[in-house]
């Protein structure tokens, strides 16, 4: 709901700062004080064309802020364009604001945040509706008339059906499509995958093999030098000759001094233990060091092997992954889609068939769902009809029209080729006649005026509950109309607000009215007076909230004049509002 609206500069108004309430509220005030004003300040703040006369003589920018909080049905519509461009809307609040200067710059904000006016629109078309105003009404917008009908009918889960079906057409037809490519370009990425998938089985590469190998190469690479390393050590124990000792003689001569030493002394029996215990160990070790120096092989041969395989390995890599392991599963991920491809034919077989079954379901689905709407249609018009009626436009005419669209590519219906997409194969469209002898016209296309709303206002009644519009506007919704019918209009407007509830289920708009009709303002839950005030040299608009003895002043001055009479009309007149109020809130 729109809760407040603050208006600088607009037109005569210099600055007015409106709280409205959720129910039912009424404006009013003499001819030219600035009622209608208020509604265009609120068409200008949903991005309506801004023009240079709303901007107030002598200012330099016109500035309009508009405070909405949301429910159910506002965060529903609403909620998804914010979070698709990144604002947030903490404690479901919405300020909306717009500034236009004198050089007719823009600058549209929601919730503090910089958007163009597209978005301001996007945002405004689906928190209220203004009925007078088209570029507002959800009801002119065509695209939206089948979303009405089917919440209307209590259709939205064979629609979700038909949905479902034709996701899961367009899936296959996708998938389809990229199958029927270009019979020379399958054939030439089979060349290409089937040489891949041959490369990297013939290198018959393992997990590890790299870094083994130039482990390998590392050892063959240094066999000379191994050996000359492991024969130095050798010697350094057993000594180069006969005429040179090693380390072993010195070993052994050490031995043999502690051994006689142990004959003097036999605490020194440990010392004699350990020479012993090492002299084996470097006899061990001289031992084991020979064995490596003769073990060690030359092997040129099997060095060349290493590096021509290590060379393989490294050109695999360049082209298909950073390792091995990278490489075979691109090998893995080739021989799949080669195995898919080669198996195209079969697979497309196997689409083809699914997709046949799949419009033979759609095209079920959608013609129920077609029939069921044209059932729904014909009893939305009696509906609206009769709503008509009382609003004093017996003779008006309503229709639903469902039409369909040949498409070669479509579902088979009743032995034609129709165009289908998520809602079914019906375009849907209202149609209405105001006037006796005129044909059908679509909806879009009807006079604006005090007659276009009292026939949304009949819409409305009957499509409240399919409406997520939080707010509805109507301007000059009386025009043309008597005290008698301006009393069901009243009752009527009422009627769609939250105020009106008595059971789950029950409308939730909050409606705001300007009318000259004290008929209608009785009805309001909230009553507002638009006068003009002379300051200076200058005419202002100004407004203020009516209650108890003010407001039977008003109503009695739009009963022609204020006296004793029209004062007690009017008290007769809302005390009769109220007793209307309360009987149909019971029922």
């Amino acid at each position: 709901m729109l809760a407040e609206i603050d208006i600088g500069n607009f037109a005569i108004i210099e600055h007015l700062h409106l709280k409205l309430h959720r129910g039912f509220n009424v404006l009013t005030g003499e001819t030219g004080a600035g009622k209608s004003i208020i509604v265009d300040a609120v068409g200008t703040l949903l991005g309506g064309r801004a023009q240079s006369e709303f901007l107030r003589a002598g200012a330099d920018q016109t500035r309009v802020e508009g405070l909405f909080l949301l429910d159910g049905a506002g965060r529903e519509t609403t909620f998804p364009i914010l979070d698709e461009i990144g604002i947030e809307h903490p404690d479901d609040t919405l300020i909306i604001t717009r500034e236009i200067n004198r050089e007719g710059r823009n600058v549209c904000r929601i919730n503090g945040r910089a958007v163009t006016l597209h978005i301001l629109q996007r945002v405004g078309e689906r928190l209220i509706d203004i009925h007078g105003q088209s570029e507002h009404l959800s009801l002119l917008r065509v695209r939206e008339h089948v979303d009405f009908l089917d919440r209307y009918g209590n259709l939205w889960e064979a629609r979700a059906r038909v949905a479902e079906k034709v996701k899961e057409l367009r899936a296959v037809r996708s998938e389809l499509k990229k199958l029927m490519v270009d019979a020379r370009e399958i054939a030439r990425r089979v060349d290409r995958l089937t040489y891949v998938v041959d490369e990297i089985a013939e290198a018959r590469l393992k997990l590890g093999e790299e870094e083994a190998l130039k482990q390998e190469r590392e050892l063959l690479g240094n066999a000379e030098l191994r050996a000359n390393l492991a024969d130095h050590a050798y010697r350094a124990l057993y000594g180069a000759g006969e005429d040179e000792k090693g380390a072993m003689d010195l070993f052994n001569e050490a031995l043999q001094a502690i051994t006689g030493l142990n004959k003097y002394d036999p605490a020194v029996k440990e010392l004699c233990d350990e020479a012993e215990s090492a002299a084996a160990q470097a006899d061990d070790l001289a031992r084991s060091l020979r064995n490596y120096r003769d073990s060690v092989e030359h092997d040129p041969k099997r060095l060349a092997q290493i590096d021509d395989r290590l060379d393989l390995i490294h050109g695999l890599k360049r082209k298909y992954g950073d390792n091995i392991a990278q490489v075979l599963q691109f090998g893995e991920n080739a021989a799949a889609e080669l195995a898919g491809i080669s198996h195209s034919e079969q697979r497309t077989e196997e689409l083809r068939a699914q997709e046949q079954e799949l419009l033979q379901v759609v095209a079920s689905l959608a013609l129920d769902l077609s029939r069921a709407r044209r059932e729904a249609g014909e009893r939305l018009s009696r509906e609206i009809e009769a709503q008509l009626q009382d609003l004093g436009m017996a003779k008006a005419k309503f229709g639903v029209a469902l039409e369909r669209a040949d498409d070669p590519d479509g579902v088979e219906v009743e032995g034609h080729r129709l165009a289908f997409d998520a809602t079914g194969i019906d375009r849907v469209e209202f149609l209405v006649s105001p006037n006796p002898g005129e044909p059908l016209k679509p909806l879009a296309k009807i006079a604006s005026g005090g007659e276009t709303s009292r026939l949304m206002l009949a819409m409305k009644s009957v499509l409240s509950m399919a409406d997520n519009t939080p707010t509805l506007i109507f301007d000059e919704i009386d025009q043309g109309i008597g005290g008698r019918t301006g009393g069901i209009v009243g009752n009527k407007l009422w009627a769609l607000t939250p105020t009106a509830q008595s059971r789950d289920g029950a409308p939730q708009h909050q409606v705001i009215c300007v009318t000259h009709l004290p008929q209608i303002a009785a009805f309001g839950d909230a009553h507002f007076r638009i006068h003009k005030e002379i300051v200076g040299e200058r005419t202002l608009t100004q407004i203020s909230e009516l209650r108890e003895q003010a407001r039977v002043e008003e109503m009695a001055v739009m009963l022609g004049s204020v006296t004793a009479t029209t004062r007690q009309s009017a008290e007769e007149m809302l005390q009769e509002t109220e007793r209307q109020k309360a009987v149909s809130s019971k029922q």
